[in-house]
């Protein structure tokens, strides 16, 4: 006997536990059940739903924002996780900016460890839909920055949508710097499709392309795809990375260094480094 397809006020509900909790990173259950207005009960086997689908854990009265084929965790969230490796990929990848550049950076919370750093390499102008890249560098002297506009995703913040998508379709910069939630079989994926747009016009508005990625990403999955591994000029990944996970990038053409040992490419050569 299958199992009975949730109403559309149950979806409804669940939706709205799924974005509040997104967008917090953790939620005191009790002070989630007082938002949503229904009883403990229904709230529960709510979360219960949820966590049987990947979206969110729950631990000692709280509930956590979990990434999963169909969602990312929240900007919030996600920001300090995994520190130490977004250091060390921002310090890599800043190697590869020369001053006077203009950048894209997408919406991945590496990129403010690595806005964090770009003032080193000024003067650069800075193209952004990530508020958080945004607040990093907005006081920063020799930074001109662009922030993108459109529709506001509080969980990502980040803005998405045709305005921010025909910003970018407008410009044409030097480097385009960014993340994804994962890697699989050397092809770069995220969960939401919207935000996918975004990072396919920040790729095609840029004369060369990097990926930073740090070995979490190559235990995950994510639904849609954004591009192969191949497609960017270089792709640099953190000390933890195992060697498999790198064999399996350059088995597909790829120019892979690790944080640490990245020499990055010089501007004017392929991606074997040829001039």
């Amino acid at each position: 006997m299958s199992a009975r397809r949730p109403s559309e006020k149950q979806q409804d509900r669940r939706r709205k536990i799924t974005e509040l909790v997104m967008a917090e990173g953790t939620l005191r259950i009790d002070d989630l059940v007082a938002t949503i207005g229904a009883s403990a009960m229904t709230v529960y086997r709510d979360l219960a739903d949820l966590e049987s689908q990947g979206l969110v854990h729950r631990n000692r009265g709280n509930v956590s924002a979990a990434s999963s084929l169909l969602y990312e965790a929240a900007s919030e969230y996600r920001l300090p996780q995994n520190q130490a490796e977004k250091e060390e990929l921002a310090r890599a990848v800043v190697e590869l900016v020369e001053p006077g550049q203009a950048l894209v950076l997408d919406d991945s919370t590496t990129g403010v460890y690595l806005a964090r750093l770009l003032p080193e390499r000024a003067p650069l102008t800075v193209v952004t839909n990530h508020r958080g890249v945004f607040d990093e560098l907005r006081n920063a002297p020799g930074i001109s920055l662009i922030c993108v506009g459109g529709d506001y995703l509080p969980w990502a913040d980040a803005f998405v949508g045709g305005m921010a998508l025909d910003a970018l379709r407008n410009l044409r910069v030097d480097l385009a710097i960014m993340s994804v939630s994962a890697v699989t079989d050397g092809i770069c994926c995220y969960p939401q499709q919207e935000m996918v747009q975004i990072k396919k016009a920040m790729l095609a508005s840029a004369q060369r392309r990097v990926l930073y990625v740090d070995h979490t990403k190559f235990e995950r999955r994510a639904l849609h795809a954004v591009a192969p591994v191949e497609d960017f000029d270089i792709v640099i990944v953190d000390s933890k990375t195992s060697s498999a996970d790198i064999e399996v990038l350059r088995d597909r053409g790829a120019l892979v260094e690790q944080a640490g040992n990245a020499r990055g490419v010089a501007p004017g050569t392929d991606r074997a480094g040829r001039a």
